[in-house]
């Protein structure tokens, strides 16, 4: 239960706490224990220093196998709403936020909950939507919506490539903000449902407006999108899925108790860091960070997407898809 919470805390922008020795584990503190000894320490960096000798794996590495997946898979979900539509299949009807699937009702659980707030009354077929939706992404890990099947995550992770090119040429400085900024925001948009009667979020979300230009054609709200990236290429590092947008957070919920996690095992681990610098939210992966972890096996926290790239990132396999209960590694 206190992973949960502390996992929850993550999710909602609270800063990674460095655990006090008498939290860890005795599995951990001897792990800790033993990695500390001289002769571990040299092995360690000198597999370390093996591990620099080759090839690296950066963030704009195109090798990764999760990531072509991932780009597949956003791009074939996205594709059936189109195809639907223009050629009137009646597979997928709608767009991502809300839509019916052979018939069945699909809603996103944000725009549920938009829609409920601003409304004020429950739709039966909204809530069987929503319930729907929820149980699909809670099976896969909450979050993995956001790198899975979110349009704008792959634009965005696009725009995060070119990021980090320009700022590798010193052309630019990355600008972070506070993470608690996202919750503000939840907040905000919820009260603004609350108060206006009108769903304000789903008139900015570059989710809605995406899906809805892919199945009915490109609009002027295309313009906010261009701002959005341009924010992320030039200001601020994935400035809408880090800081703003309350989809990611709803679906992070979920991801606490999700059964597919992604799976961290300090006895392998060379604490490197190659597995936080292709990370997508990389304050998830901060028990990776030498005399952090307070287990000797963990989970990692709600705000993980599921991408896979730590796992191609890291040289050791100290981390690893696992189904929560299971004995065995996916």
């Amino acid at each position: 239960m206190r992973g949960i919470v502390q996992s929850i805390k993550g999710l909602l922008g609270g800063a990674p706490r460095k655990q006090s020795q008498d939290e860890f584990t005795e599995a951990a503190r001897e792990l800790h224990r033993f990695k500390r000894q001289p002769e571990e320490r040299k092995k360690r960096i000198a597999l370390i220093r093996e591990e620099l000798e080759l090839p690296k794996l950066s963030f704009t590495h195109h090798g990764f196998k999760w990531r072509k997946w991932r780009w597949a898979s956003i791009t074939l979900i996205n594709m059936l709403f189109v195809v639907s539509f223009h050629y009137d299949v009646q597979l997928v009807e709608g767009a991502l936020t809300a839509s019916r699937f052979v018939g069945f009702h699909m809603a996103d659980l944000n725009s549920a909950l938009q829609i409920t707030l601003a409304h004020k009354h429950v739709v039966i077929n909204l809530v069987i939507g929503a319930v729907t939706v929820g149980i699909l992404w809670w099976l896969v890990g909450g979050r993995a919506f956001c790198s899975w099947a979110c349009p704008y995550h792959l634009l965005s992770e696009w725009a995060e490539m070119a990021h980090l090119w320009i700022v590798g040429k010193g052309w630019i400085k990355g600008h972070p903000l506070d993470r608690r900024m996202r919750t503000v925001l939840y907040v905000v948009f919820a009260l603004l449902a609350l108060g206006t009667g009108y769903t304000v979020f789903e008139s900015i979300s570059p989710v809605g407006i995406l899906s809805r230009a892919l199945v009915y054609g490109v609009g002027v709200a295309m313009i906010w999108v261009g701002v959005l990236l341009f924010i992320e290429i030039f200001f601020v590092r994935r400035f809408w899925c880090r800081y703003v947008c309350p989809i990611g957070m709803t679906y992070g919920f979920l991801g606490s108790v999700a059964p597919l996690v992604i799976e961290y095992k300090l006895e392998d681990c060379l604490h490197e860091g190659e597995c936080r610098q292709v990370c997508l939210v990389p304050h998830v992966l901060e028990m990776t960070k030498k005399s952090r972890a307070e287990d000797a096996v963990l989970s990692i926290g709600a705000d993980c997407t599921r991408c896979g790239m730590c796992i191609e990132a890291c040289p050791t396999g100290a981390l690893n898809f696992k189904i929560r209960g299971s004995g065995g590694l996916l």
